[in-house]
């Protein structure tokens, strides 16, 4: 009997520690669906909605004199969370902080800890890297302490750049007469680029050079070759005089074009390693036009988890804050089936493909590349569930991953060194012999050239035209938001969480710009980075930059200690604030342009709500204002409409303010003032009434919609040419891309598309 009642003791305990409630605390109430799912009804899921505490406002936080001792306080917003998380956290029997695989994630979840009025004993730290039945179980089964090393990396950084802020800011306020200005230690380095990028730029000068190409014929197939050489020795055309001689020369019916020699050989292309943050950001903008932070914004999606009908929430992709290329051995084995069953093992190669350099330090502490976590799922199964734009993303990191675990293309390469008297014209041809992982996924445009007839050495080529052509060397381009993120990565500034916050900061503080896509520099951004390099050389500098992130590094590995990397930093850094208020002079911001009321400079001046405008020099006296980009030309003569104002009858002239080109009326007694509507001339075709024109959002950014808005709704992104798609009949529009300007349908099932030239 008493055997039994033991026994019945042991397993009512058993059975009640199974029903025990847990606790899971994640970053986001996205993933509590996808997790819920995994680990059923013994576990309530609950988000901290990021960050829970932080350093108080207006103060800098932390007591230098005391070791840089941080003090957090719960961030008002996030009381109520707060509380919440005390509330059921107190019913449950453990407590499992599930918070992102990165820095800044272990911070969070150590926040979290300090806000749980609960014994330590209750609480674990648990990390994922893919939202999957595996991983999560996994975690659940293996939790640990917080890395606490991790988290005063963390928080090393919050407090250098809080120090960077906070000491630097307000000696831009008061020396540039600007209190919305702000500096960053790393978005000011980044700004630092885009200026030196647009000097490089301004200082350019061109310079000509010409090339001649031969247009032959064989067998009446016509292909180009390019004039190479010049008795043996690479040529150099500098103008037209050097040019038209040539043209003359090879133009002579005594000079023929002999095939000299012919090349053949195979080469071999590796495909491209899974993406990691950077790359991913950088090929979804030149493959999708997607910015920085609309790729994460994706991507965190897809990793938390989308609707997949029957199968209720799953999270797609692994974690995308990463710098690492390491692919785990399950996602190895689920591709290499994949690649087997659907291609054939031709397509997969002796050894699997390892993209992780011995020796090389992984510095975020993610665990993997951006990979699907269900390598079996392809897009096109899971196109009905997920948006436009997250089916393309989520294309791009599955042809991504499994073409790096695919076998090697090989290209057989065809060279022809053609002869014509003293002068070297080359022509060549590629073709894929075997596609290997390019049946998947390319990231070369031209990866097999256009085919030439079959030749042999001594063949006479008919030669039908010799072309020159006026080229200028061009200076280096404006960084896209892609290309600015290579550089940083490059430089060793910033890491893969930071990319896009970075980049939205210099644009919403009025520093930077898009121009056709590329990031240009503001008059407030050049000024303010001109007097941060002049004043703050080592907080600008690339490498010091750098430097400190491998700091940061070295604490999480705990190869230096957090306080005293702060102390080296803050004793010299004080020293560099003291002299830039002593020695940096104040400024006004000018334009160059004239105000066309008083003759006075027109400056860049803030308005309450932070967007930047010019406004004249001569204010009070004087109220003239125009946007931040506007011209001289446009506001030098004020221009006569053709208009008359409907209120007075009187003549309207054309103004510039703040917000942009503006009618007015001359009648000083009437002051009616009109916007200016720029029309396409193209009837709109949903309502058949209204009249397409420029409209610009809310965010400044042009487009074109009916004038009949409200009643009518019809917009598009790129101006209409009025002519209509001769496929579908819906409007073409004008696309200007890098590679050309192109005719598009304005039909998002049509794909017609057409290149033209805006030259003709």
């Amino acid at each position: 009997m008493a055997k039994t009642a033991t026994k019945t003791k042991e397993t009512a305990k058993k059975n009640s520690k199974k029903n025990e409630k847990a606790l899971v605390i994640v970053e986001s109430p996205a993933k509590s669906k996808t997790i819920k799912k995994i680990l059923g009804d013994n576990y309530t899921i609950e988000a901290s909605f990021g960050h829970i505490r932080d350093f108080p406002k207006n103060v800098l936080g932390f007591d230098v004199a005391n070791n840089f001792e941080p003090s957090f306080v719960v961030i008002p917003e996030k009381k109520k969370v707060v509380d919440k998380l005390n509330e059921i956290a107190k019913k449950c029997a453990k407590v499992y902080l599930a918070s992102d695989p990165d820095r800044e994630g272990e911070a969070i979840a150590w926040h979290v800890r300090q806000v749980l009025n609960i014994d330590d004993d209750k609480i674990q730290r648990i990390e994922f890297n893919e939202i999957t039945p595996k991983a999560v179980k996994h975690a659940v089964e293996n939790p640990r302490e917080i890395d606490l090393d991790r988290v005063k990396a963390q928080q090393t950084r919050q407090i250098l750049d809080r120090l960077v802020g906070y000491k630097i800011s307000p000696v831009l306020w008061e020396k540039l007469r600007n209190n919305h200005l702000s500096a960053g230690r790393v978005q000011s380095v980044a700004l630092r680029m885009i200026c030196e990028r647009e000097d490089e730029i301004d200082a350019f000068v061109p310079v000509e050079y010409w090339t001649v190409s031969a247009e032959l014929e064989k067998e009446k197939v016509t292909f180009e070759a390019e004039l190479q050489k010049c008795n043996d020795k690479k040529i150099e055309i500098k103008n037209e005089e050097e040019a038209t001689k040539i043209v003359e020369y090879l133009n002579k019916k005594t000079t023929e074009f002999i095939v000299d020699k012919i090349s053949q050989r195979e080469t071999t292309r590796k495909p491209q390693p899974p993406f990691i943050t950077s790359t991913l950001q950088r090929e979804a903008s030149s493959k999708l036009g997607y910015g920085v932070a609309k790729t994460m914004q994706i991507a965190q999606k897809l990793y938390e988890g989308v609707e997949l009908g029957s199968d209720g929430a799953v999270g797609l992709i692994t974690y995308m804050r990463t710098d690492s290329v390491r692919i785990s051995d399950d996602a190895q084995v689920a591709a290499k089936d994949f690649i087997i069953n659907n291609y054939g093992e031709k397509y997969y190669p002796k050894e699997p493909n390892n993209y992780v350099k011995a020796g090389k330090k992984n510095v975020q502490d993610a665990h993997e590349a951006i990979r699907p976590s269900y390598p079996e799922r392809t897009p096109q199964s899971l196109k009905q569930h997920l948006t436009s734009e997250q089916y393309r993303l989520y294309k791009l990191i599955w042809d991504r991953f499994m073409s790096s675990q695919m076998q090697y293309a090989t290209i057989a390469n065809t060279s022809i060194d053609i002869k014509a008297g003293d002068y070297i014209f080359k022509s060549g041809t590629s073709s894929v012999v075997f596609d290997g992982f390019l049946k998947l996924y390319s990231d070369d445009e031209e990866d097999v050239k256009k085919s030439i007839p079959e030749m042999k050495k001594g063949d006479n080529l008919k030669r039908k035209n010799v072309i020159p052509k006026q080229h200028f060397t061009q200076p280096p381009p404006r960084y896209s938001e892609a290309s600015l993120v290579k550089a940083l990565e490059e430089h060793g500034i910033g890491r893969p969480s930071t990319y896009a916050p970075i980049i939205t900061k210099i644009q919403s503080k009025g520093y930077v710009e898009k121009v056709e896509k590329a990031l240009a520099p503001t008059l407030l951004g050049r000024t303010v980075s001109k007097q941060l390099v002049e004043h703050f050389k080592n907080v600008m500098d690339y490498e010091f930059t750098a430097g400190m992130e491998a700091k940061l590094d070295d604490i999480a590995e705990k190869k230096a200690t957090w306080n005293k990397v702060l102390k080296d930093f803050y004793e010299p850094f004080v020293q560099i604030v003291s002299d830039a208020k002593q020695n940096m002079e104040r400024i006004s911001i000018e334009s160059d342009i004239v105000c066309p009321n008083c003759g006075k400079k027109m400056v860049v001046r803030t308005s309450r709500f932070g967007s930047q405008f010019l406004g004249c020099s001569g204010y009070p006296e004087c109220k003239t204002m125009m946007p931040l980009n506007a011209k001289q030309e446009d506001v030098s003569e004020p221009e006569v409409c053709e208009e008359k104002c409907e209120k007075c009858g009187s003549d309207m002239i054309f103004k510039v303010g703040p917000y942009g080109k503006y009618m007015e009326c001359t009648n000083s007694d009437c002051k009616n003032r009109k916007r200016v509507v720029i029309s396409t001339g193209v009837k709109c075709p949903k309502c058949n009434e209204g009249e397409i024109i420029q409209r610009k959002s809310k965010y400044g950014k042009i487009f074109y919609g009916c004038n009949k808005y409200p009643d009518c709704d019809f917009v598009l992104w790129n101006e209409p040419t009025g002519d209509v798609c001769p496929e579908c009949n819906s409007l073409l529009v004008k696309k200007v891309l890098k590679k050309g300007t192109f005719l598009e349908c304005s039909s998002k099932t049509c794909k017609y598309s057409k290149e033209i030239d805006e030259n003709v």
